[in-house]
């Protein structure tokens, strides 16, 4: 017989799995958390070193795991990199990582520490979910070793995995992912050689799981949505805010809405490499998301979400988002374009001089349509951009994008800069592209990098539209398209 104590998490989860399966929605949490970072070397610290660095932020996330249970959270989610940080080698690295067994194994660390050999940071992971009755999400690093059998195996004999893990409110792994598209710098970390569709079952969904860089991609991200039907979406992340487009809170959000499904995003918290963004969120918009460029402090983030979005009765349609603007025939395309770059794509542009218009711009396949009315024009500059082709240096991906966008300037050189402020409101606009994809995030940012839930809307037919003006100024309105079947192949991936 099990002493009463043991007895006690197994409760405490069934009569949790009880409450959910009675529900049709469920509370979720994320926390930005502020990192410690370990001192930079090339040379690996001791193992004792390196988990006392991985137990100060584990300390710093129990905190926010033990809050998020006693405000009645089912599951949390943690950011990528949250436990040891970044700016290590692939040798650097390796005292940090452990080997992460296959969750088939039926694994509860916190019970059975020893079973796959020394894993201090899964056992303290699978004890914070057991003792709080919470599903755990975090990002560690996997370890497998390898032979001269293997072709492909390291010099090192190691294969080393950015890897998130999920461990259920009896402390069990019950999810294991590899990160599939590595962000440049990651050079700590191998490519996996196949990508990996995750998802599990909880008393309330269907959840999947991917990290950061690969939200852009086919694999492993739009596979589980449209392949797997996952409800919900958790994702690690360390996101640098890139304006005016991939803002953490910005394109995450719009992602949520696009793809129909609830996404979790946990971001990491270091002001100097502009990581900041987290949120809640859900198809029809945000639940609850916090941004913050000022402090340096974490942020626990709950909200309440549908347990199966599909199943709602406010669902979003499905979008034709070419159906409008490819039956336009009174809009003819500007003659007065520019060129201007945002970063390092060109898109063209076309400056918006009045204070309402019809504007339409052309790159490639793509033609951008605008109707909008200013409630007073400032004396600032707005352009309509489109921009149709393979973005990226090392790795070319292809994104179609319309945008309505505030200028830093009424230099129209400076157009495609970042700029998180403005002072122009708009009485309506109406935003429509001829993509050439159903996979289109639509996007409308306020002035200090601010979301407008509720205040606009995307028709059938595939107009991002204001509903009653905007409340606040507005940086942009976009419509951010991927053509997946368009990007190049992976010039790291391919090679392996």
């Amino acid at each position: 017989m099990l002493p009463s104590q043991a007895l006690l998490p197994a409760v405490v989860f069934a009569l949790t799995a009880l409450q959910a399966l009675a529900s049709d929605t469920f509370i979720a949490a994320v926390y930005e958390h502020a990192v410690i970072l370990p001192d930079p070397t090339q040379e690996p610290v001791s193992p004792y070193d390196a988990l006392a660095l991985m137990n100060k932020n584990m300390d710093v996330l129990e905190g926010a795991i033990k809050e998020a249970a006693q405000k009645g959270a089912h599951i949390i989610v943690t950011p990528e990199d949250g436990i040891y940080g970044w700016r290590f080698t692939r040798e650097s690295i390796y005292p940090y990582l452990e080997d992460i067994p296959d969750p088939v194994v039926n694994w509860i660390p916190c019970t059975d520490p020893s079973r796959f050999g020394p894993a201090p940071v899964q056992e303290r992971l699978s004890c914070m979910a057991r003792n709080n009755s919470i599903y755990v999400v975090a990002n560690i690093g996997d370890k497998k070793p390898c032979n001269s059998s293997d072709p492909k195996c390291p010099s090192d004999g190691r294969y080393q995995y950015n890897t998130d893990v999920v461990f259920d409110p009896q402390g069990k792994l019950v999810a294991r992912y590899h990160k599939y598209n590595l962000f440049r710098s990651e050079t700590q970390f191998n490519y996996p050689k196949e990508p990996e569709a995750v998802t599990f079952e909880t008393p309330f969904g269907k959840f999947g799981i991917f990290t950061c860089f690969d939200i852009l991609f086919y694999e492993p991200a739009v596979v589980l949505v449209s392949k797997m039907q996952v409800d919900t979406v958790l994702f690690p992340t360390a996101w640098m805010n890139v304006l005016p487009f991939l803002t953490a809170v910005e394109f995450h959000s719009a992602w949520a809405m696009g793809m129909r499904v609830n996404l979790l995003s946990a971001n990491t918290h270091n002001t100097s490499m502009a990581m900041t963004g987290s949120g809640l969120f859900a198809p029809g918009g945000p639940a609850a998301y916090h941004y913050d460029s000022a402090t340096e402090e974490g942020r626990l983030l709950l909200a309440e979400l549908s347990t199966q979005p599909r199943l709602s009765p406010t669902y979003p349609p499905a979008i034709n988002w070419s159906l409008y603007a490819t039956s336009i025939k009174k809009f003819p395309e500007e003659n007065d374009t520019f060129l201007g770059a945002v970063r390092r794509d060109m898109f063209t542009f076309s400056e918006l001089r009045h204070k309402a218009g019809n504007h339409t711009v052309c790159q490639g396949d793509l033609c951008c349509h605008l109707v909008y009315q200013m409630s007073k024009r400032k004396d600032e500059v707005y352009v309509l951009g489109a921009f149709d082709g393979l973005h990226g240096s090392l790795i070319k991906y292809h994104w179609q994008i319309c945008t309505l966008l505030k200028c830093p300037s009424t230099n129209l050189s400076t157009c495609g800069q970042p700029v998180e402020t403005a002072q122009t409101k708009f009485e309506m606009f109406s935003l429509s592209g001829t993509f050439g994809t159903s996979y289109v995030f639509p996007e409308v940012l306020y002035s200090g990098v601010q979301l407008a839930p509720g205040e606009f809307e995307v028709l059938r037919d595939g107009r991002l539209k204001s509903k009653h003006g905007t409340s606040k100024p507005l940086v942009t309105a976009t419509l951010f398209g991927r053509l997946y079947e368009k990007d190049l192949p992976h010039p790291l991936r391919t090679s392996l």
